[in-house]
This record gives structure tokens, C-alpha cells and sequence, in this order.
């Protein structure tokens, strides 16, 4: 009922929004992605093949706000900023030019609190949709109806053929269902496109795919869209390798079980050493999934490190004490201050609550031809401590650990 009562007064507020500055989105073709995991990635793909295409293209995601071709911060952990800083975004976008087009990475959060209310979506893409945020909507198919809001408003809607959503979605009677995945029964798949995706992981092949079906309804020619996606980078904290030498370090936002799943196993085969894979969970936020992320890390990790990951006001040993819940039994726990390095390839954890301490300590045991994957925190600029935000950037910290530690 609380909550309930905050979505109203959320919907007075994108009222007063739309009104004020005169639902802008209705004056370009606006194009929506929603889901759990893929989403930034998606918006970005979208964005790049639009904008080499020829089209003035615009987007908002949780790494920022391009307008114009001008970056802007969108804040400290938002992916769909307020309805207000929404509609302010979208009327700044020249209409003096043809061909406008914004693309827009939509949450389960803004869907439900109305922030979204009086865009007028021409496109929706559904990325996938796994067991995340329950904390919040408390069911899957709860859920699963909150994102399906932004694709029955819109005039067609792109939807993963293969993803356990789609036996939800596929009784729904949309406008117009175009359907994309690597099974052959969807409408877009690996066989319809004349060029191999060489972005690296299997769910990038997906986040392709749908980006492609956007682009395809839009009526750009498939040798545009290869072009496009031949010269696309993966946003900043996506699979980002930012050191590779006797071993190698990757920043990844992955913090949800489904995106450790497709990380990890990506990664897995071309690791000759081991993975040190560093991580946490947020604090205050769905719980059921910290075992869920233990579990998974366990099986293609050889040393976890437990630690914080914007913990607010709750105990980061706690959080650390769910996660481990779910660890293969094998993984043995070690008190990091009395470890010394024997060189064999045993199972370990350790837990280490201060990141940049829990980072510094990974670089300084890494052997050849390790991995080191930090993951969680990708682009974000601060840490979540319960009482306001504190500056952190994981490439200044693991670089300097980098620069202290690895062995010439």
C-alpha cells in the first residue's frame, strides 16, 4: 500500500513533467530497452548502429546521457533517471535535424513508478528477464508483468525467443512481435545475418541480435548494420580488459546470477591459470539472489574474495555470510592476513570488507596467467555506505594496485 501510494505521487510528477515541457517524445521515434541483464550494452549497440546510419540518435543508460552528441550524467547508480530529469533529456534533443531517434534503458523501478509515463515508445526490446529484484516485486511473474508495461504500449515490440520470459510473453497480444535469439525459430538469428558478431560471450551475441532487429525495423540495409557493428566497442565496464601482460584484469558490472552465469563460462575456457574473481552484493536490496551468486561464482572461480559492494547500512560480513552460502564445498575459507602462497591450484576464499584492501590483495597474489575479475561496480563513480556517497572508481584502484603489485 506504501509503496503504492509513493507510485501516485511518482505519476504526478511525470504528469507535471510532460506538461511543462510539452511531451517531447511525441516529435521523434523513441525506442525502449528493458530487462534484467544486456540492457546498457543493448542501448549502446542501438545508439552506434543508428548514429553511423545516419540518423541524429540519442540515448539514456545507466553509463549516461548522450543529447546533441553531448555526454551527460545521469547520477550515482541510476539507469532511468526521474520523470522530470527524463523529459528534460528528451526536449533538449534538436529538432532541427532529421531523422531523430532516442533509445532508452527502462527498469522494472521506472516502469512501476511511472517515471516512464507520457513517453510514447515506438519500439520496446525485452534483453531477458531472470530472477532479480524480488526484494521488490517479490514474484517472477510480478515481475515479468511490470516490464511487459513498457512493450504493450509500444507500437512493435522485440522479444528473446529463447528466454524463459517468452512462454509469458508470447500469450500476450501485442501490436506488432518481432522475435530474436540463436535458435533458428526466432525471426532474427545467427543464420539471417551475413557477418559473424565478434563481440566476445554468448549473451553479447543476444544483445546483438536484438540491436539488429531494431535496426532492421527501422529500415536500415543489413550492410550498414555489419559496417556498425564491425567497429562497436562495449561500453565502459562491460568486459573491459584493462591490463593483460604475465596475467590479465577485467572490470565487469555483472551483479546479478544470470550475468555471473554468462560472464564466468564466457571466460572460463581461454583462462590457462586461474580465475580470482572479486566481488560482493548490494546492501538493502534482494537477498535470495547472494547464495544464488556464491554458487555460480564457485564453479568457474578458483580464489573468491568476498567485499563490499555499496553495502548502505548493512553489515558487509553479513552480506559476505549469504553469499558464501551458496559455495561449492571445496572452497575453503582462509584468513587472508595469515596467507601464504604455495603455488597449488586449491579452491579458496577470503574476505576482505574494504574494496580497494580486497583489490590490492588480488593483484599481489596473482600468479601467471591468472584472471582477475572485479565485478559490480564497472563505471560507477561512488560507493554506497548508508549515509551519502563516496567517490570510487574501480579502474583508479585496481590500475594503481596494478601499478603497486604485478611483477615486471
Amino acid at each position: 500500500m506504501i509503496q503504492r501510494l509513493k507510485n501516485y505521487f511518482h505519476l504526478l510528477i511525470a504528469l507535471t513533467a510532460n506538461f511543462w515541457f510539452g511531451f517531447p517524445s511525441r516529435k521523434m521515434t523513441v525506442i525502449g530497452v528493458t530487462g534484467t541483464d544486456g540492457k546498457t550494452t543493448t542501448v549502446n549497440l542501438i545508439y552506434h548502429i543508428l548514429n553511423k546510419s545516419g540518423f541524429n540518435a540519442s540515448m539514456i543508460s545507466s553509463v549516461g546521457a548522450i543529447i546533441n552528441n553531448k555526454k551527460y550524467d545521469v547520477g550515482f547508480h541510476v539507469t532511468s533517471p526521474s520523470s522530470w530529469s527524463l523529459q528534460r533529456f528528451i526536449k533538449m534533443i534538436n529538432r532541427n535535424k532529421d531523422k531523430n531517434v532516442l533509445i532508452i534503458e527502462v527498469t522494472s523501478h521506472a516502469l512501476d513508478q511511472y517515471r516512464t509515463w507520457g513517453i510514447k515508445f515506438d519500439i520496446a526490446v525485452i534483453t531477458n528477464i531472470t530472477r532479480e529484484h524480488l526484494d521488490y516485486h517479490k514474484t517472477y511473474e510480478n515481475y515479468v508483468k511490470t516490464k511487459t508495461k513498457l512493450l504493450k504500449n509500444a507500437k512493435i515490440t522485440i522479444a528473446n525467443r529463447d528466454d524463459e520470459s517468452y512462454k509469458f510473453l508470447s500469450k500476450i497480444d501485442f501490436k506488432k512481435l518481432i522475435t530474436y535469439g540463436l535458435a533458428k525459430d526466432a525471426q532474427v538469428n545467427l543464420s539471417t545475418l551475413d557477418f559473424q558478431i565478434n563481440l566476445p560471450g554468448e549473451f553479447n551475441k543476444y544483445n546483438c541480435l536484438a540491436a539488429v532487429a531494431v535496426a532492421r525495423e527501422i529500415g536500415i540495409p543489413m550492410v550498414k548494420i555489419r559496417d556498425a557493428v564491425s567497429g562497436f566497442k562495449l561500453p565502459e565496464g562491460r568486459m573491459d580488459e584493462i591490463y593483460k601482460n604475465s596475467f590479465s584484469y577485467i572490470i565487469d558490472f555483472a551483479h546479478t546470477p544470470n550475468s555471473f552465469l554468462q560472464l564466468l563460462s564466457s571466460i572460463r575456457p581461454d583462462v590457462k591459470g586461474r580465475i580470482i574473481h572479486v566481488f560482493g552484493s548490494a546492501g538493502k536490496r534482494d537477498k535470495s539472489k547472494r547464495p544464488l551468486m556464491g554458487e555460480i561464482s564457485s564453479k568457474f572461480s578458483d580464489v573468491i574474495i568476498l567485499t563490499a559492494e555499496d553495502p548502505r547500512d548493512e553489515s558487509v560480513s553479513d552480506i559476505s555470510s549469504d553469499i558464501e552460502k551458496g559455495f561449492e564445498k571445496e572452497f575453503t575459507w582462509i584468513n587472508y592476513k595469515n596467507y601464504n602462497q604455495n603455488g597449488k591450484r586449491q579452491k579458496i576464499y577470503f574476505k576482505i570488507n574494504d574494496r580497494k584492501e580486497a583489490i590490492n590483495f588480488a593483484v599481489s597474489i596473482v600468479s601467471k596467467g591468472d584472471l582477475i575479475i572485479s565485478t559490480g561496480k564497472g563505471h560507477e563513480q561512488s560507493m554506497n555506505y548508508g549515509k551519502e556517497e563516496e567517490p570510487w572508481s574501480e579502474y583508479k584502484i585496481a590500475i594503481e594496485a596494478i601499478s603497486k603489485y604485478a611483477k615486471k
